[in-house]
């Protein structure tokens, strides 16, 4: 009886035993026995103990963007103002040589003029509305003599409205129409620039001279009292009112109208001439000049 009685308890033990190793964990593949995690809603508490406090979750907003800056509406640029040139005289001027490339220089070298390098062919053109008062459609000039009234060659004077002479040497030609006494506006084609008079050695250029109305036999006069470069630069540069008048007055009152020449003023002597020879006669009478 002992026995049998012992048999029947090692057959119970043994159950148990395979009962219990069935729940242990990890003995089915991919299946957790442990127990759940708690929740964030409750968590129960054992039989007969306080109750834990249930943890809460407070939702959190999301970020929100930065507010914008209110962006400044600026106005529209209006066009662009033009300021004319600064109006200092009444009298309108423009460059004396047109439609060509042009160099001159700005110092005083031996007389108050410029000499304006620029093509054969060029035009010279009135630098102010004015009068033709004298021209001279002959090349007299020689080396021999070197005649200080024939070392411009063939020129124009123009006297303008301004009261002021202007002189052109050196030209190759004349323009058609053009003589004493002819009404001309600024701009208005004079000649073609050359080298004629004492410049026959030299490229082609302008001799440009500032004065005021004298006599013919004055040549001195014509041949420049005035620095004339401020003028051309500003004539140049678009200031088409700045005026030699003023200066031109300034100078007069200082020297006189009618002032002595002081500077290349002799010619080279002529050679005596023979016996048998006649002597020449004056070349002055191919200078034609106006009022």
């Amino acid at each position: 009886m002992r026995s049998g009685h012992m048999a029947r308890l090692a057959v119970a033990t043994g159950a148990v035993l395979v009962t219990g190793a069935c729940g242990s964990p990890g003995v089915v593949t991919g299946i957790s026995t442990l127990p759940p995690a708690p929740t964030t809603e409750a968590v129960a508490a054992a039989p007969g103990s306080a109750a834990a406090p249930v943890p809460t979750t407070t939702p959190t907003a999301a970020p929100t963007a930065p507010a914008l800056k209110a962006t400044v509406q600026r106005p529209k640029a209006g066009d662009p103002v033009q300021v004319p040139p600064p109006k200092v005289s009444d009298y309108t001027y423009t460059f004396p040589v047109k439609g060509c490339r042009v160099t001159y220089q700005s110092t005083l070298l031996v007389l108050p003029k410029t000499t304006i390098w620029s093509g054969k062919g060029c035009s010279f053109v009135s630098p102010v509305n004015g009068v033709v008062h004298e021209v001279n459609g002959r090349n007299r000039w020689s080396p021999s003599t070197d005649r200080g009234q024939d070392r411009e060659g063939r020129f124009v004077t123009v006297i303008g409205d301004d009261g002021v002479r202007y002189l052109g040497g050196h030209l190759d030609k004349i323009s058609s129409g053009i003589s004493p006494g002819t009404r001309v506006s600024a701009g208005q084609v004079l000649g073609q620039i050359g080298n004629s008079g004492n410049a026959r050695a030299t490229a082609s250029n302008l001799y440009f001279a500032i004065s005021w109305k004298t006599d013919p036999s004055l040549w001195w006069v014509r041949r420049g009292m005035v620095n004339p470069w401020n003028y051309l630069d500003a004539w140049l540069n678009g200031n088409r009112t700045l005026s030699p008048r003023d200066e031109m007055q300034t100078v007069m009152n200082r020297t006189g109208a009618a002032p002595k020449c002081v500077t290349l003023c002799t010619s080279k002597p002529k050679p005596k001439p023979k016996p048998t020879e006649k002597p020449p006669k004056p070349n002055d009478e191919h200078i034609v000049v106006g009022n």
